[in-house]
């Protein structure tokens, strides 16, 4: 009687697994992969770059950021947080920041609220000029601020909308476009027969909005929060043009900056630098917790559209 010997364990564990292993990349996709994190790895620097500029420069003497703007702060370049009480005495940082945070926060807040609204009636209602209002929203994306910047300095001043709580409406203006525009590409993946369930159980038209709908535009109204809160806490112009000039005393992070330029262009290059890094340090933190968001949002909406 024959017996057959056994085959080898390694073998065994070859042949299962062999199926499942990842082939080997051939040498043009391999070099294609190095070329794409050495392009990535390349982007980063170019991106990060301007950030760990500003930073160590805060560090250094005026007098060295101008001949040696590209050294380390060490030995006598180095002065320590002098630029940052400089900064912090002349420019009312803390204000600004206290006015920044508010209107940043009430304007997302309201960005957030109204344009969902918005996207969805006229996503769900279809009449002309449902589609007409949703294309101008779409058309005021394309619009640069410099084209409508006189007309609505002019409105606004008119309409006394020059103090930290009336230019929310003027944020809600220029984000509507995108923020609506967004919320109506995701309202168009949800089934319509979930409502129509809801409202058979006996919710109305508005209970069935705030109690189902919305709490599914969860992932896009985190993306809308994200873009505008940044565009709005980074936002030099129409604070400026709106507030900053008839009334000094509600001055942002931005325009508060831009102060430490003299008239005749002299400018504290060391506290410029220090005031900059405490302008990014709050928008650059809310970004790190927050950033994983955005795919998620900007997926989410783009379902359908």
């Amino acid at each position: 009687m024959s017996t057959t010997a056994p085959a080898p364990v390694a073998d065994i564990r070859s042949r299962v697994a062999g199926p499942n292993k990842k082939p080997a990349l051939s040498g043009p996709a391999k070099a294609g992969k190095v070329l794409l994190y050495a392009v990535l790895c390349f982007l980063t620097v170019v991106f990060l770059g301007p950030i760990f500029f500003i930073a160590f420069n805060s560090f250094k003497s005026k007098f060295s950021i101008s001949s040696s703007p590209f050294a380390l702060p060490v030995g006598d370049m180095w002065a320590g947080l002098e630029n940052y009480a400089t900064g912090l005495a002349l420019s009312g940082f803390f204000n600004a920041m206290m006015w920044s945070f508010f209107i940043t926060i009430v304007s997302v807040i309201v960005i957030v609220f109204f344009c969902a609204m918005t996207a969805y009636y006229i996503t769900r209602v279809k009449t002309w000029w449902t589609s007409l209002l949703y294309y101008l929203f779409v058309f005021s994306m394309v619009i640069p601020f410099q084209m409508v910047m006189f007309p609505t300095v002019k409105i606004a001043d008119v309409l006394s909308l020059n103090t930290p709580w009336s230019i929310v409406v003027l944020y809600l203006g220029f984000g509507a476009g995108l923020s609506v525009f967004m919320y109506a590409g995701f309202v168009k993946s949800i089934p319509l027969e979930i409502e129509e369930a809801a409202l058979i159980d006996g919710c109305t038209p508005l209970r069935s909005y705030f109690a189902v709908v919305f709490p599914m535009l969860k992932p896009t109204a985190i993306t809308v929060a994200i873009l505008n809160a940044m565009w709005i806490w980074n936002d030099y112009l129409l604070p400026y043009l709106v507030i900053g000039l008839s009334n000094p005393k509600y001055r942002t992070i931005p325009v508060v900056v831009q102060q430490l330029v003299g008239s005749n262009g002299n400018r504290d290059m060391g506290a410029l630098m220090a005031m900059l890094v405490l302008a990014i340090i709050p928008i650059v933190i809310f970004y790190v917790f927050v950033q994983r968001h955005i795919i998620e949002g900007v997926a989410a909406g783009a379902v359908k559209g």
